[in-house]
C-alpha cells in the first residue's frame, strides 16, 4: 500500500455532472428571481460546479461538465455568469447564510426548552 492510498476515494474517483444536475439548476433558476451564476473551478475533491445565487442570497450548487457547459446553461437561462476565482461570492450570499444560522440556532433553542 502506497503512502497516500488510504486517502484515495474507494468509489472510483470524483463524480461528474449528470442530467439531473442540469435539471435541478434549470428548475431552481426558474423558481427564483434575480439569479446569477458563479462558476467554481475544479478541485482535487470536486469537479467544476455552478452555484446559482438568487436576489436574496439563497443558493444552490451542482456539478457541470466544465466551464463551457456552465456558459451554455447560463446563456440558456439568460443569467450572468461570474468566475468565483475572479470576483468572489456576493455579500448577499454570506448574509443569507448568517440569517439561516441564526434561525437554526433559535429553532434549536426553542426545541430544547
Amino acid at each position: 500500500m502506497g503512502l497516500f492510498d488510504r486517502f484515495r476515494r474507494r468509489t472510483g474517483g470524483v463524480r461528474g455532472a449528470n442530467s439531473a444536475d442540469a435539471e435541478h439548476l434549470i428548475s431552481w433558476a426558474e423558481q427564483h428571481r434575480g439569479v446569477e451564476g458563479y462558476l467554481e473551478p475544479r478541485t482535487t475533491v470536486t469537479e467544476t460546479t455552478l452555484m446559482l445565487i438568487a436576489h436574496d442570497g439563497e443558493w444552490t450548487r451542482r456539478r457541470v461538465d466544465g466551464p463551457a457547459a456552465a456558459h451554455r446553461l447560463t446563456r440558456k437561462l439568460g443569467i450572468p455568469l461570474y468566475e468565483v476565482a475572479k470576483v468572489g461570492y456576493p455579500q448577499r450570499m454570506r448574509d443569507y447564510q448568517a440569517r439561516q444560522r441564526i434561525l437554526r440556532d433559535r429553532n434549536r433553542r426553542a426545541a430544547d426548552s
